[in-house]
């Protein structure tokens, strides 16, 4: 396949992430509109907003065998574009529960969207033959900012919410279907797996090497060779989704307290508490954007052991000071060590040997989002029984554990 063709691929892949990462931010920054406008209290607003990450959690289950069977341009682009035209749903929400299940089915064609496209961006770079994963996912951070800032603009302009979402559904649905069209189809994904076919080709390659190794004797060390490389592959998705759980909860974490440490801990003003939040952000996208250069200089098990030390170090410092400016500073380089964390362990993810890509990225995703929705809330738990600043110091550890597990990123 020619360098043209596959360049082509890596920008659709890249307009996936940010358009459906885009459509997600527009949604967040009008939730204190929707807050107001169906009169929800703050539990309510808070089991509304549980609908998106609990059908992401159920769909990235899901995603690893349709993308297998269907191929992982199929699914990405039926749920993006799905996911963008899905803003319909919470724009036009008339109470608690419409908001909920809008979300939720939001939610589920999203949670499609991240296991495909990463399954996408794994086939590319693989033919490729360099990393391109760390700018795939600057492409999301993009996509996030520019829908915040669309949300945020439309907010200041008095744009109603149903309008405002309306309108950017149409736009980025459009746009989606435009520019995936060049992804890898499915006789160029090495990836698609059905596993009746996939059974049938390894019984009959078992029932070979079966009769031309039973002459020496061969055939019980094969077999047991190939249960051996089966474990090990299956026990490198269990370190990756683990280092995937560690890196989630500390955004997480990030994104839904380090606001509440600036203000109330820090005495900071209303305006440099977002700013945690921010750095951590822009930190994340730029270093995203030259992440792929830096992983072929330095290899992905280097920069991962390197980058979880300075979100450690970035993180205590963020916690220890008195100051909110070198705080916010803490959370910035948190985000610096981080950045790589996501696309460095989805791509060791899509090429663990014995392992079909995306069952390996979906597994791995499922289990980091469960980290991004059960860590906020526990870190609240701890903050409660003890303080915010000990509850903050338990995502610090765990990114220091990355660097204790980056060598599954070994390809």
């Amino acid at each position: 396949m020619s360098i043209e063709r596959l360049q082509r691929a890596r920008w659709a892949a890249l307009w996936v992430f940010f358009a459906f990462s885009a459509a997600v931010a527009d949604f967040l920054a009008r939730i204190p509109q929707f807050k107001e406008d169906l009169d929800l209290d703050d539990a309510q607003l808070g089991l509304a907003l549980l609908g998106s990450p609990v059908g992401a959690l159920v769909a990235v289950q899901l995603a690893g065998t349709a993308a297998g069977r269907w191929g992982s341009r199929r699914v990405a682009r039926v749920s993006v574009i799905g996911g963008c035209l899905a803003l319909f749903l919470p724009a036009f929400a008339w109470n608690l529960p419409s908001l909920a299940v809008g979300l939720l089915i939001l939610g589920a064609l999203m949670g499609f969207t991240d296991v495909a496209a990463n399954a996408q961006g794994v086939a590319i770079e693989q033919q490729l033959g360099r990393p391109i994963m760390n700018g795939l996912h600057g492409g999301y951070s993009l996509g996030g900012l520019f829908g915040a800032l669309v949300g945020s603009g439309a907010a200041a302009l008095g744009v109603t919410p149903r309008v405002h979402l309306s309108v950017m559904a149409l736009v980025l649905a459009v746009g989606a279907w435009a520019g995936s069209r060049a992804l890898l189809g499915v006789a160029d994904d090495p990836h698609v797996h059905t596993p009746a076919a996939s059974d049938s080709k390894s019984d009959s390659k078992s029932a070979s090497a079966s009769a031309s190794e039973s002459e020496s004797g061969e055939a019980p060390a094969a077999a047991a060779g190939g249960l051996v490389r089966l474990l090990a592959g299956y026990r490198a998705v269990v370190l990756l989704a683990l280092i995937g759980l560690c890196s989630f909860v500390g955004e997480g974490a990030v994104a839904d307290w380090s606001g509440v440490h600036l203000r109330e801990t820090l005495d900071s003003s209303a305006g440099v508490a977002g700013l945690g939040f921010a750095g951590m952000s822009v930190a994340m996208a730029a270093g995203r954007f030259a992440g792929d250069r830096v992983v072929e200089r330095f290899g992905p098990v280097r920069v991962l052991r390197t980058g979880a030390l300075i979100a450690a170090l970035g993180m205590a410092l963020a916690l220890v000071t008195p100051w909110p400016a070198v705080s916010v500073l803490g959370f910035t380089l948190f985000g610096v060590g981080v950045a790589p964390v996501a696309p460095v362990t989805f791509s060791a993810a899509g090429n663990t040997p014995g392992v079909p890509a995306a069952w390996a990225i979906s597994r791995v995703t499922g289990i980091a989002y469960i980290g991004l929705l059960a860590g906020p809330p526990v870190i609240g738990f701890i903050a409660h029984h003890t303080s915010l600043t000990t509850a903050l110091a338990i995502p610090a550890v765990l990114v220091a554990i990355i660097a204790l597990t980056a060598g599954a990123v070994r390809r």
